[in-house]
């Protein structure tokens, strides 16, 4: 999360970067499942001009630098709402991908 925010230069970027160290997980996309739900304290600020829906999005690559999935990043009302893991593979992955993987779109 950290670098696709620190890596957009979007607006709103840095904003939802400060958010990042009161941030929680609260649930998982279902068992196994490296996506999570995640919930901003009510005490800590909220973005303005913010949509809902994706804010930004990272490819995945291999060791070998072939695709293998898209990291997306959630937000809602401001906050950042969840982290999905989208795999192009056949094997669901157990776990977010490292960052040096991901490649901001």
């Amino acid at each position: 999360m950290t670098k696709l925010l620190s890596s957009s230069g979007k607006a709103g970027a840095g904003d939802y970067l400060a958010q990042v160290p009161f941030t929680q997980v609260i649930a998982t996309w279902g068992e196994g499942s490296p996506s999570v739900d995640l919930m901003v304290p009510p005490g800590v600020a909220a973005v303005s001009d913010s949509t809902n829906g994706i804010f930004i999005d990272g490819g995945v690559t291999d060791r070998n630098g072939a695709p293998i999935g898209e990291v997306i990043l959630w937000v809602e009302d401001g906050r950042l709402g969840g982290i999905e893991y989208t795999w192009y593979t056949d094997e669901r992955p157990k776990s977010l991908p490292d960052p040096s993987q991901i490649e901001v779109l």
